[in-house]
């Protein structure tokens, strides 16, 4: 800390409040409450009858849940924010000493959150940092001119802040979308001839095995659902599995196999129905695949399986899929011959080859974007930190 700085306790430059709300005051008032994330806000919660249970929030005041104040749940009423709040809360105004942002800013900087745990009530099961505990506090208080400089500083700097994390979050959504938009470009856009998928497939699409009983050890992997579903990538995700109990003689016929195409039977959510996803290597787990899961093995000559998932992600057989969706209430699904009746396009194999290895290419691109980004992230999110570091030091 600055040794320029005279230190002082925050209860000597603030003053405790524990106002009552009247059975008339705070009727028809909000209810405020605080988080880590967003400071006070409104609860959307209608005050019961005893108004006397709460307490009031005036405009301009600090609130703290003391239970959760160690993460950060501290927050500074806006000149706008009138109500009323839980009486399980601590409350309590700045003096016209300390300027209100350069207190809030010290209490969620590494220092301040530092002494907050430290004048904690540790080592109960619930802690809690009474107004007693926190006026005992130290904050370095350079005179209220200076303060607001601090302040402003602060503030510029936090700006330029979230006006990275904005620009990072388009970014992150534009390079979200390359892939769908060239899908579309190279399947949907390039006047392919087209086909049903019934012409393509190699065999029936195949559910897969019935619900089994689960054991934690000694049975044989099983996909959940979520292996395509919320697969990130094209690929299926080998890591969500179950152990099921299952005879080697049932598990036989539904094993996954390399360049097995699995697509999601139901789901809640029409953009999960009919997802893709393709398994790549050998099966040495001997992982069987769901009912909730149905498989396709295309006709090699007409069709390859790494491009059979691009199709089923084209635009154009989206549509025949929420096509189907509004016709279901509820889980919405598709059925083996819901499914061999999408008209996807059919480019030559070769062709086909081409465009997987296109859009591989992107994909890579892509990820290796994402990484960056979120490099940038966590640099980001430590900016502010340091520079309240700074702040706090005098240094800034």
């Amino acid at each position: 800390m600055s040794s320029q700085w005279p230190i002082v306790k925050i209860g000597d430059v603030v003053r405790h409040e524990h106002e009552a709300v009247g059975s008339f005051d705070g009727d028809g008032l909000p209810v405020l409450g605080v988080t880590n994330v967003e400071g006070v806000t409104q609860t959307g919660v209608e005050a019961s009858d005893d108004l006397a249970k709460y307490l009031r929030l005036r405009p301009g005041r600090f609130v703290y849940n003391p239970y959760r104040i160690n993460v950060g749940s501290i927050g500074l009423s806006s000149k706008t924010q009138d109500g009323v709040c839980s009486p399980a809360y601590v409350v309590f105004a700045p003096m016209e000493s300390i300027d209100p942002n350069f207190l809030r800013y010290f209490l969620k900087s590494a220092r301040g959150n530092q002494m907050i745990n430290f004048h904690g009530n540790r080592g109960s099961v619930r802690s809690a940092l009474r107004f007693a505990d926190l006026a005992g506090i130290e904050i370095p208080l350079p005179p209220l001119e200076e303060q607001r400089r601090v302040v402003a500083r602060v503030e510029e700097l936090a700006a330029q802040i979230h006006e990275g994390r904005t620009l990072r979050h388009e970014a992150a959504e534009e390079a979200e979308a390359l892939v769908p938009c060239a899908t579309a470009s190279l399947l949907d856009e390039a006047g392919w001839t087209s086909a049903s998928l019934r012409e393509v497939l190699a065999e029936k699409p195949r559910n897969g095995l019935g619900p089994q009983e689960e054991v934690t050890e000694g049975g044989r992997p099983m996909l959940r659902i979520n292996a395509v579903s919320s697969s990130a990538t094209r690929f299926v995700d080998m890591g969500a599995t179950k152990q099921v109990r299952v005879s080697d003689d049932v598990a036989e016929q539904f094993m996954v196999q390399n360049d097995d195409v699995f697509i999601v039977r139901y789901n809640g959510d029409i953009n999960r129905v009919a997802k893709p996803a393709i398994h790549k290597g050998a099966n040495e787990s001997h992982t069987v695949y769901p009912d909730k899961l149905l498989r396709l093995r295309p006709n090699p000559t007409k069709m390859t399986p790494d491009f059979l998932v691009f199709a089923l992600s084209s635009r154009s057989v989206r549509r025949q899929i929420e096509e189907l969706g509004k016709t279901t209430a509820g889980n919405i699904g598709v059925s083996g011959g819901d499914v061999m009746s999408f008209i996807i396009p059919t480019p030559p194999t070769e062709e086909q080859r081409r465009i997987v290895a296109e859009l591989d290419a992107l994909q890579a691109e892509v990820d290796a974007l994402k990484r960056l980004q979120a490099e940038t992230a966590a640099e980001l999110d430590a900016l502010l930190p340091a520079i309240l570091d700074k702040a706090f030091k005098g240094e800034l």
